[in-house]
């Protein structure tokens, strides 16, 4: 390999090197990107009704901050004081299991025997359980961290929006010249599904909010505004977020009454059924299709490489990912190479074939001669 292409090398890893420093502001820039996208959605659909772009990007923007404003104004108090309650009272609820298991073992002779690794198991998965939630409710806490955060995804959110087309042709300015209007198609695909999965996710997010919320309220449990709006948010994290959504109202209601925390078990199953059977066919019909295999495990390397923000955000990035690999390396490069492939072999077979009937028709000719 010669010098210039070493050169090429060591610049590349400098440049993946500092991309990976930069990663949690890169992600920050793609939540703004995410946030502008669907932002930019609902002004075209203002334009609709005879709204300049001017004064439908000033409506979308004042409907952010309006929903912004309310929200912290009317729901972040209540919630931040029953959420430091709520992490004082799992470990509590948690507590209650293992007094019971251990009531469970003196009553019982051979008890563990029957069920083994279950007083083993409590006890591991409380700290587990307690260190999750501190950690999420730490995210919240860290009141100057996450106002930073918050206020650079809405600056750039706003700065996209105003004005986003040098934005976008810059980017598709890094591909060749013969690609960038295959790029600015395949954009534009990946604009559609960010919408569409913006759209699915808040309407889940809102109606699993209020189920759960009706739910437990009617069940007794205490702390119902925290544990519904828990449910909601971490819906937006499939697989993961319901589970760790259930254990909060189970510890909860442990501290009343064991019946509580088996109806709240059964009712949070039901809404996950109410969600798998009901909200997904009919919310996310036109989402981009995900295996499931697929989302769990870009969870999991998100959460690994970018932390919780990470965890947010993987599905979007999953759905970015998929269509720029289904359409320019599937697409554009792998289907056309075989297509490519076969259009070859059908030249060659064609003039294989046009070689031996001149090469007949030229012993034919030689024979009527003679």
């Amino acid at each position: 390999m010669g010098l210039g292409k070493w050169i090429g090398f060591l610049a590349f890893t400098i440049a993946l090197y500092i991309l990976w420093e930069l990663r949690q502001v890169l992600l920050l820039v793609f939540a703004a990107v995410v946030f502008a996208t669907a932002l930019s959605s609902l002004a075209k659909s203002l334009q609709r009704f005879g709204l300049k772009r001017s004064g439908a990007v000033l409506v979308s923007i004042a409907t952010l901050l309006v929903l912004a404003i309310l929200f912290v104004a009317l729901i972040v108090p209540p919630f931040f004081t029953q959420a430091q309650q709520l992490v004082e009272l799992v470990p509590r609820g948690f507590d209650r299991v293992q007094i019971w298991f251990d009531q469970m073992q003196q009553m019982i002779p051979g008890y563990s025997q029957y069920v083994p690794g279950v007083d083993d198991l409590v006890r591991q998965i409380q700290p587990l359980v307690t260190r999750v939630l501190g950690n999420f409710f730490a995210l919240f806490s860290n009141a100057l961290t996450v106002l930073l955060n918050v206020l650079l995804v809405l600056i750039l959110t706003i700065m996209l929006l105003i004005n986003p087309q040098p934005y976008r042709q810059g980017f598709i300015a890094l591909f060749p010249s013969f690609y960038r209007r295959r790029a600015d198609q395949i954009l534009s695909l990946c604009e559609v599904s960010l919408v569409n999965w913006i759209i699915g996710i808040l309407i889940n997010m809102v109606v699993i909010g209020l189920v759960s919320g009706i739910s437990l309220l009617i069940l007794g449990v205490p702390l119902v505004l925290a544990n519904a709006l828990l449910a909601g948010l971490l819906e937006a994290i499939p697989n993961v977020g319901p589970v760790l959504s259930v254990i909060p109202p189970i510890a909860v209601a442990l501290l009343d009454a064991p019946w509580k925390a088996v109806a709240v078990l059964i009712v949070y199953i039901l809404i996950q059924q109410l969600e798998q059977y009901l909200l997904v066919p009919f919310v996310m019909s036109r989402q981009v299709s995900i295996l499931p295999a697929a989302t769990l495990i870009s969870q999991v390397i998100c959460a690994i490489a970018f932390g919780f923000i990470g965890l947010f955000l993987a599905i979007p990035l999953v759905i970015v990912g998929q269509i720029w690999v289904r359409e320019a390396l599937v697409h554009d490069i792998l289907d056309r190479w075989r297509k490519d492939e076969l259009e070859a072999q059908l030249i060659e077979h064609t003039e294989a074939a046009e070689e031996i009937d001149s090469t007949q028709e030229t012993q034919g000719e030689d024979e009527g001669s003679r």
